[in-house]
Order: C-alpha cells, then sequence, then structure tokens
C-alpha cells in the first residue's frame, strides 16, 4: 500500500470512496457442484456430523478449542449450545456428490464478523475423512469466501495455530498471504498458543476466484477424478507472503 499524506506531511492509508459496511452475513444455503452448506441445525446435522468428525478418533480436535465428543448426545449438546448464534455462524458442509446419500460431513463458520471494518474470518473449520483432500472440501471454501466478497467484505481472515502445518498450508493453498504469527496469543486446552495469520483482500479476490473456478472445472478432473492441476499451483504466484 502507498502512503498517502495528509495536510501535515503525514503519511495516511488511502481513502475508501464511497465506503459502506456491509451486511451480516446471514443463514443461507449456499450450493456448488460438489457441495452444499446449510446453516447448521442440531435436529438435521448433529447425528451425521458426529458419525463424519468423531468416529474416526480424537486427533482431529487438537487444534479446536473444544472436544473431543464421546457420544452423539454430548455434541448434539455442544452444538445446540454453542453453534447456533450470528457469530460465529456455524454451516454444515453437505457431499453432495452422492444425492441419494448426501449427509453432514463437516463444518465451518464465518466469524469475528467486522462490518464497520468489512473484515470477515473463516474459523472452526473441521473436515471429516470424506471430505479431506476432496473437491467437495475445496469447493465449501471457495463458497465462504466468495460469500463474503459477493457481501462487499474488504478483509476475509483465517487464522490457526501457529503449529499446525496442515491449516498454515491450507490457508495459502487456497490464495490466502501470510501476515505473520502473534506470539502467545492465547491459552486453550491448558496450554500457550501462537496464532499464524492469513488474508486475502478485495483487490485480490478475482484473481484468486478465477484460481478457484479454473481448479473446480470439470476439464481439470480426469476419468478417475484425479486433479490434472495443482490449486496450490494457481495460488502460488497470487501470494504476498508465505510462511
Amino acid at each position: 500500500m502507498t502512503p498517502w499524506c495528509n495536510e501535515f506531511g503525514q503519511p495516511v492509508g488511502p481513502a475508501v470512496p464511497g465506503w459502506a459496511p456491509p451486511p451480516r452475513p446471514g443463514r443461507v444455503v449456499m450450493a456448488g457442484r460438489f457441495c452444499r452448506l446449510e446453516p447448521l441445525d442440531p435436529g438435521r446435522h448433529a447425528a451425521g456430523l458426529f458419525e463424519a468428525l468423531c468416529a474416526g478418533g480424537d486427533a482431529g480436535w487438537t487444534y479446536l478449542p473444544y472436544g473431543p465428543f464421546n457420544a452423539p448426545a454430548d455434541y448434539r449438546a455442544w452444538v445446540g449450545s454453542h453453534c447456533l448464534g450470528d457469530d460465529p455462524l456455524f454451516f454444515a458442509i453437505i457431499d453432495a456428490r452422492h444425492p441419494r446419500d448426501a449427509r453432514p460431513a463437516g463444518v465451518v463458520s464465518y466469524l469475528r464478523v467486522a462490518p464497520q471494518a468489512g473484515s470477515i474470518e473463516v474459523g472452526h473449520l473441521h473436515f471429516g475423512p470424506q471430505l479431506s483432500r476432496s473437491p467437495a472440501g475445496t469447493e465449501a471454501m471457495y463458497l465462504m469466501m466468495s460469500h463474503a466478497f459477493a457481501l462487499g467484505y474488504r478483509r476475509y481472515e483465517w487464522k490457526c495455530d501457529a503449529l499446525n502445518a496442515p491449516s498454515r498450508a491450507a490457508a495459502q493453498r487456497l490464495g490466502l498471504s501470510f501476515e505473520g504469527v502473534f506470539r502467545q496469543a492465547t491459552v486453550y486446552k491448558g496450554r500457550s498458543r501462537d496464532t499464524a495469520w492469513y488474508a486475502a483482500i478485495d483487490p485480490e479476490w478475482p484473481a484468486v476466484r478465477r484460481a478457484f473456478e479454473a481448479w473446480l472445472a470439470p476439464t481439470n478432473f480426469d476419468a478417475q477424478g484425479r486433479q490434472r492441476t495443482r490449486l496450490s499451483d494457481l495460488t502460488r504466484p497470487l501470494l504476498q507472503q508465505r510462511g
């Protein structure tokens, strides 16, 4: 960003003419070719999510500030008490590749929504094995980012434990640039957390969107469903900084 100068000769940020805070995201359904995002509902989604997220062991909960859960009733109670507000705003990720057997396979949320600043964060991301390393999981991230920028947000954030190497790699694969590490940012599960920050801003979004759409295109997959071009190869040149 090139600084401007005010009447005192001091450098300041550029003006944002016509800026108006965007609306807060609502409880909408976001649908793609591989998946559908539905506002999280305990009655409709909790049982399937418990099966998807809890049946495979506890390792997937290491970097989340809650869980694991030992019984479906425990998970449903947690969803009912923590996941029905507006911030964070939770969505169930429905794998739509098999319409007759469509079931929730993961969760994601918007959080720390700040319309006055035009900033929104994606988080509470948890994929079951069915979504991990799949087109449906990537498309879910595209739908979340696309909806946020369509609403008018200027900044889309991703934060994670700095020791969570898969999350850090995922953020950059999705076209979010590294911005630094906040040391001793919080405490969770009785341990200290340094937090790594990643973000994409609205001038970067058109190029990131084209990378997503090129990767998600049917022509990018062979007859066995294997990718021809990796998304990271498309987004790597767009990153302002890696880390």
